[in-house]
């Protein structure tokens, strides 16, 4: 059977590689402990999963507007002002199924064949994939480990091109955990004004920030620049909700709406209880975020502990998300291996532990490691890393 050029050209998943050894290894009785998978490792608060029982049993089960429940657009539309110093109407928001769907919908919604994004390396895995099955082409700058990874306005600038038509920023950044400041985020905004760009900004780990580090949304930054750009986000993160699949995306009306339009031809809308759980999510106690940022910290610094006395480590010190990115070149090298998912698949044959190689987020060279695991399995994580370096 003959299949779309567009799915024939998607690059596969080194990670499904890698968690089929690690089912493998786990079907022979082995222990397993992941350092790999993105998503909180906490339950969903109980006063959110009893509001999805009650809209359940309220019979709150049917269709919903695509866009979402108007009562799930005006807790957005409250967040946005309160937490983001942006103003939204309800018509300027959309309910998606996950963060991951409002990107992918912006793009189908945006691109036409040969329309250029820039993206950042390292980047989220899922970009380039979502960009090319939407027609674009994928204008890559990799970022520099000694500014932390972040793209500088002259880089930014260089990698512009006739045909770019949007640049696409994550901050807290996946998977380096680096955040930009505000400064920094304004000078780059400057570029894309200059050339006309439509900014997309993925901020899901905007609540995880640390040593006084705070999130900025771009579209915050002044009027002209509100005006091209769209947020997109999500309750997966922050509230440990990553299968409930309730994400969003802001920006200008026409946008919005064809992303309605669009989205009423594939999903038709989100599930109705998880987005009657959304409300509760928003507009209830933030207790929760805390104890997890909190959490997330204290296993980070745990972290760095057990990783500066490792040779031929090196890592930037992030400051959002959960996770760090190792450069790990000097042990492959010393080990002889020859990329990082060779060193991540000898790892997990030896000693059962799973770690994300860089080749994924377009980095060769490199590891990620989530803090998201509880404290017993990142002790011993580590102590298992560190005998494997040092073997």
């Amino acid at each position: 059977m003959c299949l779309a050029t567009r799915v024939q050209d998607l690059q596969p998943s080194l990670t499904l590689k890698l968690a089929q050894l690690a089912n493998e290894a786990k079907s022979a009785g082995k222990k397993i402990i992941s350092f790999g998978i993105g998503e909180p490792d906490f339950d969903t608060p109980g006063h959110i999963v009893q509001a999805a029982i009650e809209a359940l049993q309220q019979g709150k089960t049917r269709y919903t507007a695509t866009s979402g429940i108007p009562e799930l657009k005006e807790a957005l539309v409250r967040k946005f002002a309160t937490e983001n110093e942006l103003t939204y109407t309800p018509q300027q928001v959309t309910v998606t199924v996950g963060a991951k769907h409002a990107l992918y919908n912006i793009f189908q919604v945006l691109l036409n064949p040969g329309d250029e994004v820039v993206v950042l390396a390292p980047y989220w895995v899922s970009y380039p994939e979502q960009i090319k099955l939407a027609g674009g082409k994928v204008a890559v700058v990799q970022t520099k480990e000694d500014n932390n990874f972040k793209v500088t306005p002259q880089e930014l600038r260089a990698a512009i091109a006739p045909q770019t038509k949007v640049f696409l920023i994550n901050s807290p950044v996946n998977p380096t955990g680096a955040v930009y400041t505000k400064s920094e985020l304004l000078t780059l905004a400057k570029v894309c004004l200059e050339h006309n760009l439509i900014i997309v900004t993925d901020e899901i780990y905007e609540h995880f920030t640390y040593d006084g580090a705070e999130h900025v949304s771009m579209a915050s930054l002044g009027q002209e620049f509100y005006e091209r750009t769209v947020v997109i986000n999500g309750l997966s993160k922050a509230y440990a909700m990553t299968g409930w699949r309730i994400g969003y995306a802001a920006g200008p009306v026409s946008l919005i709406k064809a992303m309605n339009d669009l989205a009423c031809h594939s999903t038709s809308c989100c599930t109705a209880m998880a987005q009657y759980a959304a409300v509760v999510a928003l507009l209830g106690s933030q207790e929760p975020v805390r104890e997890m940022k909190n959490a997330f910290q204290s296993r980070r610094n745990y972290m760095f502990e057990h990783l500066q006395s490792l040779r031929g480590v090196k890592y930037n010190t992030p400051l959002g998300a959960f996770y760090v990115y190792l450069n790990i070149k000097e042990i492959l090298a010393r080990k002889g291996y020859s990329t990082a998912a060779e060193f991540c698949e000898k790892l997990l044959e030896q000693e059962g532990i799973v770690v994300i190689p860089g080749e994924i987020f377009g980095t060769p060279g490199y590891v990620r490691l989530s803090y998201a695991v509880s404290h017993d399995d990142l002790q011993e994580g580590l102590k298992k890393i560190e005998k494997f370096i040092t073997n």
